[in-house]
């Protein structure tokens, strides 16, 4: 059989398979659609789309994030310039009440359903705790109903019961790589303690959000041990980021993703997670272009931050949902248990 007719049949069974039955793809079946060969891009983003619409619908969660604590982190991850390890331009600073309130209100005006609170934190101490909950009161008595969601960190079982307390209805905490992968990314905590808190979430009730950055010195293979893995934790949403070289990082010189690549991931893990809302996040403008948002809308992606993401610019958020209006992607509505 040719290389070309193998890949094809590649395809063909994922058709079956994924779009047919709703079982996602296996990790050597992931690896090999992350092989696939350039002229076969189109026919995969295709197959994506038809699996995002028929396994999700056709509705965009479309969210803003901001960071109440940025700067600073004891961590080591060595793509992140927040960390207080590495000669970053970035400085440890505080958003107080009335900022965030701000925030949630801009966030809540371009349409967006989700929230987010972000820190860059190991995990949240007992002053950052009070902050969020005296925040999401705030923003409650502002009168916004838009759902929040937080990223703290890692989490004991009794901060998890307190962020339920709150009214948070989902937690976000990257997994970032494959768990072989791990190791050369970050040494000062473990990927077993990021699943760790991912689980007590989950336990809780809380929608898990988890994903991470592709372009971090992975190989394919480690590419398609991350998505099995996350499609294993089952979370309801996996961000999708692509490296954004940070100066002062160890990571400062590292490629971009080049774009065929990221969007040959992006529909390889719409393959092995169908039913799992696919946020693209951080690092898509530079990857792809102006065109990425569209190009991966249409090839499994159905969420996405707009605006400004924790340390990088993003598109304005206009050009996103004039993007959403133009393809006839409905942005998705408040829940009813709001």
């Amino acid at each position: 059989m040719t290389a070309a007719a193998t890949e094809s049949e590649i395809l063909t069974v994922a058709r079956q398979q994924v779009l047919e039955e709703g079982t996602g793809l296996s990790q050597e079946q992931v690896l090999d659609v992350l092989r696939l060969g350039d002229e076969h891009i189109p026919a995969l983003l295709s197959l994506a789309h038809d699996v995002r619409m028929r396994w999700c619908g056709p509705e965009v969660e479309v969210e803003g994030i901001v960071s109440v604590k940025t700067g600073g982190c004891p961590e080591d991850c060595h793509f992140c310039s927040q960390s207080g390890r590495f000669p970053t331009p970035v400085r440890a600073a505080w958003l107080d009440i009335p900022g965030l309130v701000k925030a949630a209100a801009e966030t809540a005006a371009t349409g967006a359903t989700e929230f987010c609170i972000v820190a860059a934190v190991r995990g949240p101490d007992a002053r950052l705790m009070s902050q969020v909950r005296d925040g999401i009161k705030a923003i409650r008595d502002s009168g916004n109903d838009i759902q929040i969601a937080c990223s703290l960190g890692m989490l004991t079982q009794e901060q998890v019961d307190e962020l339920v307390d709150m009214g948070v209805h989902r937690y976000n905490h990257n997994l970032e790589t494959a768990r072989s992968h791990f190791p050369n990314v970050v040494t000062t905590h473990t990927w077993e303690e990021r699943w760790e808190t991912l689980r007590m979430v989950r336990d809780a009730g809380m929608e898990v959000c988890s994903g991470g950055i592709i372009g971090m010195g992975e190989s394919l293979e480690q590419r398609a041990e991350f998505a099995v893995q996350l499609a294993e934790l089952d979370p309801h949403e996996v961000p999708m980021n692509f490296l954004i070289p940070q100066p002062g990082t160890p990571y400062e010189s590292f490629d971009i993703v080049e774009g065929k690549d990221a969007l040959r991931v992006v529909a390889a893990f719409r393959l092995a997670m169908p039913r799992t809302m696919l946020r693209f996040a951080g690092g898509r403008e530079l990857t792809l272009g102006d065109l990425g948002a569209e190009q991966g809308i249409l090839g499994g992606v159905n969420a996405i931050i707009v605006g400004n993401y924790l340390t990088n610019l993003g598109r304005p958020a206009q050009q996103d949902l004039d993007m959403l209006s133009d393809l006839k992607m409905p942005i998705k509505a408040l829940s009813d248990s709001l």
